[in-house]
């Protein structure tokens, strides 16, 4: 199959979400931003400013994005762009821009350089925490959860480095750990489902309703179609060089798979895939119409 480029000029693009409007909000993780495409005209607006770098993101039931913060990346020591982005730290943590834009934290304490997320059928946001690349060679990334409550917890630890995280259609935990990708317990016991990915590794990824895994394979740039038992089954590749960061389906059938192509700074889509997109439940969320 072949990829369709939706729109062009996205710095370091992550956390495509897929929104009942038929847009895509994408993050900027070098401009610390969330983007709004209009994958229909190809246009993109800026919905909010989170400072840092803006990384994951995942729906609320009210319009709002949940993001993941990471803390900001100084790109100008990347040699990505020929004119960086200025370097804006933030506090890592858990973020929520509100649908008017306005950015406020759910958790901003102890954490590293929090990634990618993920909601649960009842609710809960599930986020990995690893270190800042290099990461070190002790295994110090966590998954940690945001109870309805507001309470955070740690739901596993000892990860080298766990990146993308979603849950199955049977809602296991999985995460990319390392260059796997690994289903994780409700006991914080975890078992391989593909060791090695291969020489890209994985990134952000999403689940079709059958339970295959499509996992954005970073320098290998393309996404990888990986079967409920380890198998790999597809590779769609996505023309050109560049960096593969993350990827959603969407659109009315759900059977669009969008990719952030972060180098060069795309979002791509491949339309008319042959099985739809699993659905994700919205974060419920508290009612932000009452502050």
């Amino acid at each position: 199959m072949r990829s369709e480029v939706v729109c062009e000029g996205i710095r370091f693009g992550e956390g495509p979400v897929w929104c009942p409007d038929d847009t895509l909000v994408v993050t900027s993780v070098a401009d610390g931003a969330l983007l709004r495409v209009d994958v229909a005209t190809g246009s993109v607006s800026r919905f909010a400013d989170t400072g840092g770098g803006a990384n994951g993101a995942a729906l609320a039931a009210d319009g709002a994005i949940l993001v993941t913060q990471n803390g900001g990346i100084d790109f100008s020591r990347l040699g990505l762009f020929a004119e960086p982005p200025a370097f804006r730290r933030a506090t890592p943590g858990l973020q929520l821009a509100r649908p008017d834009g306005t950015v406020v934290y759910l958790a901003d304490d102890g954490f590293l350089a929090p990634n990618d997320l993920a909601v649960s059928a009842d609710g809960r946001v599930f986020f990995t925490d690893p270190p800042h690349h290099p990461p070190p060679p002790e295994p110090v990334g966590r998954i940690m959860v945001l109870e309805r409550d507001g309470i955070v917890s740690t739901f596993a630890d000892g990860f080298h480095y766990c990146n993308g995280i979603a849950f199955t259609p049977e809602g296991m935990v999985v995460v990319v750990e390392g260059r796997g990708l690994q289903a994780v317990a409700d006991d914080g016991t975890r078992e391989w489902t593909i060791e090695t990915l291969g020489p890209g590794g994985g990134d952000g990824f999403c689940y079709d309703v059958d339970g295959r895994a499509y996992v954005a394979s970073t320098s290998e740039h393309g996404i990888r179609v990986v079967e409920a038992d380890g198998t790999v089954v597809d590779f769609l590749p996505i023309e050109g060089e560049g960096l593969t960061t993350n990827c959603c389906f969407g659109g009315a059938d759900m059977r669009t798979l969008f990719a952030t192509d972060a180098l060069p700074g795309n979002v791509v889509a491949w339309e008319d895939m042959p099985t739809p997109g699993l659905t994700l439940p919205p974060w419920p969320g508290p009612d932000w119409s009452n502050d």
